[in-house]
């Protein structure tokens, strides 16, 4: 029962993507399976499913109103001049998503690095949470075509060295230098600017 209905949901993932003629809706396997994994709808330009609570337990939906969509705009369009500029706009859009989901979720209260030892997953994401949310927000920026340096990557996982904790990331791509960029706000705590460096350097962090 299980796999038939991870079947279904792949399929209907297909489906939208065909139907979408943007690329900027387009996922890769390894993007898609953070979806299909928790059995859950990649997002659309109009939405997306925020997770929290751990692993995803615990969704809320979150519909882009016409004012989400300007602030995001904005924040995006200050990073124009070039790739790094455009980065630290990313950084900017996770915080304003940080903050636009709080009241909602109760995430104000949320710490750096939680996991179950925080006890209270009903108020914090964990690194699933945030790899899934940031990699969502950067597709529905990638729709609405506010991207000029940069992809969605596939997400980056770590803790195959002695010593390192397991740990994943969302991804983006420059598109000029193929360089990837780990956009990761598990290891900050609320309204916190997520860490921004290439995935060489992230690998090899704790």
């Amino acid at each position: 029962m299980r796999a038939g209905f991870a079947g279904v949901l792949v399929a209907a993932t297909l489906a939208l993507l065909s139907a979408t003629p943007s690329r900027a809706s387009e996922l890769s396997s390894g993007v898609a399976q953070l979806y299909t994994s928790v059995s859950i709808y990649p997002p659309s330009a109009t939405s997306m499913t925020v997770c929290y609570g751990f692993v995803c337990r615990r969704r809320e939906t979150l519909d882009f109103s016409a004012a989400d969509r300007a602030a995001l705009t904005k924040i995006m369009a200050a990073g124009r001049a070039n790739a790094a500029a455009e980065r630290a706009a990313m950084q900017k859009a996770v915080i304003w998503f940080d903050r636009r989901m709080a009241p909602i979720l109760g995430t104000d209260k949320r710490v750096a690095k939680a996991d179950f030892r925080a006890n209270d997953a009903q108020h914090n994401y964990d690194c699933w949470d945030t790899t899934r949310n940031t990699t969502s927000l950067m597709l529905v920026l990638r729709a609405w075509n506010l991207f000029r340096f940069h992809d969605v990557g596939d997400p980056h996982y770590r803790g195959f060295s002695f010593g390192q904790t397991p740990h994943n990331t969302a991804v983006l791509v420059e598109r000029a230098t193929k360089v990837e960029w780990a956009v990761d706000l598990w290891p900050r705590g609320y309204l916190q600017p997520p860490d921004v460096m290439t995935v060489t350097q992230w690998v090899t962090e704790d």
